[in-house]
């Protein structure tokens, strides 16, 4: 399973990279993947890469560089030694500051015919979100997920309540935490009720669903502007907080994103917010039966996209980027993107995925496969602006002093708004 992350800053040096003279005939291919060396999505990808080799005669070659910070470093280390990679999977809300370091080759600037175009709309809006910036398109869709609930349904139906009901509202969510909540006869709790992460990488993915469960974006689609101090924004965070402080079933403070997932397999947290794709740890793992349900808003269940897309080097040949393009249209088609989703949990990327067979076979055995998908007409983008790591340590850092009650939450997004407005400033234009 993948860890969300915290993209490091590249050096000026390595964002100075050269173009590359390569040959036009294109044999070989080198293609960057967050992901530490071998493990089972290792596997698969190992295996559409020679699969991709069989049909057109092209070695694609994964490097399995790291985490999401650790791969653009070495990618950028690459480039400048005019090594390659021709393309990479990083994060989707990176865009802004991909286009920054100029680094990147737009799919519109690699040539897209009516056909490449007919493919592009066919992926899920909300999952484009994060692919458009200056008038342009540079990502395409890949390993991509939704944030929802995994909740214990044993700790449901202990607790008296409907595991086939989850609770669609902020009202709701907040009353039957209370419920699955269990302290032992001193007081001390024995099982949360809820839990989400808070700390730095993803608590501003955390906040971007409360914030659009609150029907609040929290930026301009420019990445120029960010939206901390308005009310619903405010209101968002006041509720966070209030689990904790009002209704006492989350805990104190920040709740880390890697004991997410223990504390829900060991049965020390009811409900947690996390990816569609933990989906496969927790069917191997999970020695209780769990359900996935979506993120409960003020009035209605509302969330936010995350994961990544495959974006292109603009230090690669004109040949090599047509054929990278030609790699990322062929592993997206919609049987290899249900064959993706069915072996990692992620959500396929096109509705036409889900109605290949290899889905539709999936779904019935693993009914919640399919949910995920049914929110992303109420999802929003991730967080995504220039400068975005450093707008991302700023929104952290106050929304983690409101959780440890050292700011309301009126002073938390304020100053938010304030020291990410001196940030954003240079990037908008009069």
């Amino acid at each position: 399973m993948l860890q969300r992350r915290s993209l490091l800053a590249a050096t000026t040096a390595v964002l100075a990279a050269p173009a590359i003279a390569r040959a036009q005939t294109v044999q070989k291919l080198t293609f960057y993947y967050p992901v530490a060396v071998g493990g089972p999505i290792a596997a698969i990808i190992d295996g559409y890469c020679k699969a991709f080799q069989q049909e057109t005669g092209i070695v694609v070659e994964p490097v399995y560089a790291g985490d999401y910070s650790q791969t653009l470093i070495k990618a950028l280390t690459a480039i400048k030694s005019g090594a390659g990679p021709q393309f990479s999977v990083l994060w989707a809300s990176e865009i802004h500051s991909l286009v920054d370091q100029d680094i990147l080759v737009a799919l519109d600037d690699i040539g897209l015919d009516a056909d490449a175009k007919r493919w592009l709309d066919g992926f899920y809006p909300a999952f484009m979100a994060n692919s458009h910036a200056e008038g342009k398109t540079w990502s395409v869709p890949f390993q991509r997920s939704t944030a929802v609930f995994y909740y214990n349904r044993s700790a449901f139906a202990d607790a008296g309540l409907d595991p086939d009901k989850f609770p669609t509202t902020w009202a709701g969510l907040a009353t039957a935490a209370g419920k699955l909540t269990k302290r032992d006869p001193s007081g001390r709790v024995t099982r949360w009720g809820v839990k989400m992460a808070g700390d730095l990488g993803n608590a501003q993915w955390t906040f971007g669903a409360f914030a659009n469960q609150a029907e609040q974006i929290l930026m301009n689609q420019a990445g120029t502007e960010v939206y901390f101090n308005q009310p619903k924004t405010i209101e968002a965070m006041a509720f966070w907080r209030s689990l904790s402080a009002d209704h006492h079933v989350t805990p104190e403070g920040v709740s880390n994103w890697p004991q997410l997932s223990p504390d829900f397999l060991e049965g020390n947290t009811a409900i947690i917010q996390f990816t569609t794709g933990g989906l496969s740890n927790f069917l191997d793992k999970a020695k209780f039966p769990f359900g996935m349900a979506g993120l409960a808003g003020k009035n209605s269940p509302h969330t936010v996209v995350g994961g990544a897309n495959m974006y292109f080097f603009r230090s690669a040949s004109p040949a090599e980027r047509i054929a990278s393009l030609r790699f990322a249209r062929w592993v997206s088609a919609p049987e290899r993107a249900a064959d993706w989703s069915a072996h990692t949990g992620y959500i396929a990327t096109s509705p036409a995925a889900y109605e290949t067979q290899i889905m539709k076979d999936h779904i019935a055995k693993v009914p919640a496969a399919g949910v995920g998908r049914t929110f992303l007409p109420v999802a929003t983008g991730e967080l995504s602006v220039h400068e975005n790591q450093r707008v991302y340590k700023i929104l952290t850092d106050n929304i983690q002093a409101c959780l440890n009650g050292s700011k309301t939450p009126a002073q938390a997004m304020g100053d938010a708004q304030s020291e990410s407005d001196r940030i954003l400033k240079p990037y908008k234009r009069t």
